[in-house]
């Protein structure tokens, strides 16, 4: 026989912490016969029911605002979570929300092919596997020799080149990179911040000031 599970701790364990989603849920759950008004406790059988049914019928979302709107616009209904890592966008990371912010910016700006210059070779592995199934990417290391013809290839290729300079950079790296002339300053942006999210939101900056 399966145990029962007190209704409240597992909405917690969920997100559903805050009076407004708990009552939503609740209301949900008794519609459609799941449990009655006064039950404190489920079983496990209906409890995965009820996780079917909110994940069908809800968008869990933390309080940002690019979340909001992709929760808005999914078809389903939003539900504001605490705490942030059950947001189905973010997963409450900062660095998870700029990654998914940059993949809709470029898609929004017709951005396919981006070339990070610099970082240090976990943070490239990070973003080549998390971004690099949505946009080309070249990682180019910023420790290493790079000729003026291989980054002036790399800044004819790209759509969008940042220059990492806060991070493992050689200055005759980003010099290639940063003063290519005229015909490639439109897509050049040279970040000074650490973190990725500051690599990200300032790409993003610059799609939104430039196209």
């Amino acid at each position: 026989m399966s145990a029962d599970r007190d209704i409240d701790e597992w909405m917690a364990a969920r997100g559903i912490t805050l009076p407004e989603a708990r009552a939503r849920t609740r209301a949900v759950l008794e519609e459609v016969g799941l449990t009655r008004p006064g039950r404190q406790r489920m079983s496990e059988p209906k409890l995965l029911k009820a996780a079917e049914l909110l994940a069908g019928r809800f968008f869990s979302v933390c309080a940002d605002g690019a979340c909001l709107k992709v929760a808005q616009a999914s078809g389903r209904e939003p539900m504001r979570i605490e705490p942030r890592l059950h947001c189905e966008r973010c997963g409450g990371s900062a660095n998870r929300r700029a990654e998914v912010a940059f993949v809709e910016a470029c898609q929004r700006y017709g951005v396919r092919r981006v070339v990070v210059v610099g970082g240090s070779p976990a943070v490239r592995e990070e973003l080549e596997a998390k971004l690099g199934h949505q946009i080309d990417l070249r990682m180019v290391d910023g420790t290493e020799r790079r000729t003026a013809d291989r980054a002036r290839s790399d800044l004819d290729w790209a759509d969008l080149v940042l220059v990492w300079g806060a991070t493992e950079l050689h200055h005759k790296v980003s010099g290639h990179y940063t003063h290519g002339g005229p015909a490639y300053s439109h897509k050049v942006v040279h970040v000074v911040k650490r973190g990725v999210a500051a690599l990200l939101e300032e790409g993003i900056t610059h799609l939104e000031r430039t196209r």
